[in-house]
């Protein structure tokens, strides 16, 4: 990784980009390689409401599941190095499972400001499995990674871990905000993958450790309860927790009294992103612009 900070990040200069904490206008820069942020960001919203908003997406690089580890940490440190050079953040959300599992650390060594991850909430639903298997859904890039592998070891000892690859929900979420209705085969072979394993039929708990599956977390629990898995299973996700830990981070800052419609900033094309308009303004985010 030291190889993809020379490569296009941004040299380490402690305190480089940190605004004070009294400016009202600095925002937090919630970022992903697509619209699945908006999971994260709205649960940001419901704890700090006035808190000002730079919902940034990195479309031209999507999908970063099917990339290697080297082209995903040069281009989330180069891509957040240049936000955090013209948005001067006072916090940064990476909310993309594949990004932080690979790229979180070396983001936080080389950026002025704290950096939040996002990583698979295989925690919380260790604690909450009564029958001790739980199914963690990501992208390839993800469910692979040795961060995976850690969390794991520390916190599912004794349980039953399954992984599946399911790519095709990243396009099917970004699908769903478009306005456009998915293929309900695209959740039936997600949830395949995992109950075919051994044990999956005593699943009780999936972890959907990409931050677009939430936003299709019905149509996942439809295809599981349809496959006949316990109608008391959950979908978990590490949403919950981000937004503690962004309150917890800006404890004394100062924030507006109202709040401030977010811009959505993008490497995608502007026209392409037309469709997902209506879906924004659910978020206050109003206004988009290219990077």
């Amino acid at each position: 990784m030291r190889d993809a900070l020379k490569a296009g990040c941004l040299t380490p200069v402690a305190g480089l980009f940190r605004p004070a904490m009294d400016n009202c206008d600095a925002p937090i820069l919630i970022f992903d390689s697509g619209i699945g942020g908006l999971s994260v960001l709205a649960k940001i919203r419901a704890a700090l409401p006035t808190a000002p908003i730079v919902y940034s997406a990195d479309y031209a690089g999507l999908p970063y599941g099917q990339k290697s580890e080297m082209e995903v940490a040069t281009r989330v440190c180069a891509f957040l190095g240049r936000l955090s050079e013209r948005y001067r953040p006072r916090l940064i959300v990476i909310a993309c499972n594949t990004a932080s599992t690979i790229a979180l650390s070396h983001a936080r060594a080389v950026l002025g400001v704290p950096v939040v991850g996002t990583v698979p909430a295989i925690k919380p639903a260790a604690e909450q499995s009564r029958t001790g298997v739980i199914g963690l859904l990501g992208t390839s890039a993800t469910i692979r990674q040795a961060y995976v592998d850690r969390l794991e070891s520390e916190f599912a000892q004794g349980k039953t871990l399954l992984r599946h690859a399911a790519p095709d929900l990243v396009e099917a979420a970004e699908a769903k905000l478009r306005g456009e209705t998915p293929d309900p085969a695209i959740f039936d072979r997600a949830i395949e993958g995992l109950a075919s394993q051994a044990g999956g039929e005593r699943m009780d708990r999936i972890v959907l450790g990409c931050t677009h599956f939430p936003l299709v977390a019905d149509e996942l629990h439809r295809a599981a309860i349809t496959q006949g898995l316990t109608p008391d299973l959950e979908l978990v996700d590490g949403s919950d927790g981000i937004a503690r830990r962004v309150v917890n981070l800006l404890n004394g800052h100062t924030f507006s009294a109202n709040a401030a419609a977010g811009l959505f900033v993008t490497t995608g094309n502007l026209i392409q992103l037309k469709p997902y308009g209506p879906q924004l303004l659910q978020y206050n985010v109003a206004n988009i612009a290219s990077l």
